[in-house]
């Protein structure tokens, strides 16, 4: 039998952040933490952290599209960043944290352009979330996979510190 799962890349942050929200849902076999959109090939957490490799935290969700469709996947990737913040997310600032959707055909793109339409109409800020072509993704080191499964108290203190929950909380609250 022939695999048909498909690929999808967003960047929400902090990628420990973004893993568990996606790798719950049915449909969904794989994620990897890890960085994409840069120019250092094969980049380490150090480098992608400190700034300058060009390359944002991210995720590839693995998923099967009979189960669970492209369109639910932004929806869940939406509900998980800050849309409007231009200099990253939460408390993780710089350009290695900003929020984007990388598309790997023509059809992710055009359904990120409309799903970012439709988030457009519910603020008044402008949408600072990206939609560019998906490039290599270079999946993190080992350590990073799954954080929050192998680290939990870590993980939840740094999501609650970063001040994470509440501002989604204050953003999708009423939307």
């Amino acid at each position: 039998m022939a695999d048909t799962s498909k690929t999808a890349i967003f960047a929400g942050g902090c990628f420990w952040c973004m893993e568990p929200e996606f790798s719950n849902l049915p449909g969904v076999s794989k994620v990897l933490v890890g960085y994409t959109g840069g120019h250092v090939v094969n980049p380490t957490y150090e480098q992608v952290s400190s700034g300058g490799t060009g390359h944002v935290e991210a995720i590839e969700v693995t998923y099967d599209p009979a189960k669970v469709n492209y369109e639910k996947l932004l929806d869940v990737f939406w509900e998980n960043v800050d849309p409007l913040d231009e200099n990253g997310q939460f408390c993780d600032k710089g350009s290695q944290y900003h929020a984007g959707i990388y598309t790997a055909d023509d059809e992710q793109k055009t359904l990120a352009e409309a799903s970012k339409i439709r988030v457009q109409k519910k603020f008044s800020k402008p949408i600072a979330t990206v939609i560019k072509p998906a490039s290599v993704f270079y999946p993190a080191e080992d350590y990073h996979q799954e954080f929050s499964i192998k680290s939990p108290d870590h993980y939840k203190r740094y999501r609650y510190g970063c001040g994470r929950d509440a501002r989604l909380e204050e953003l999708w609250k009423n939307k």
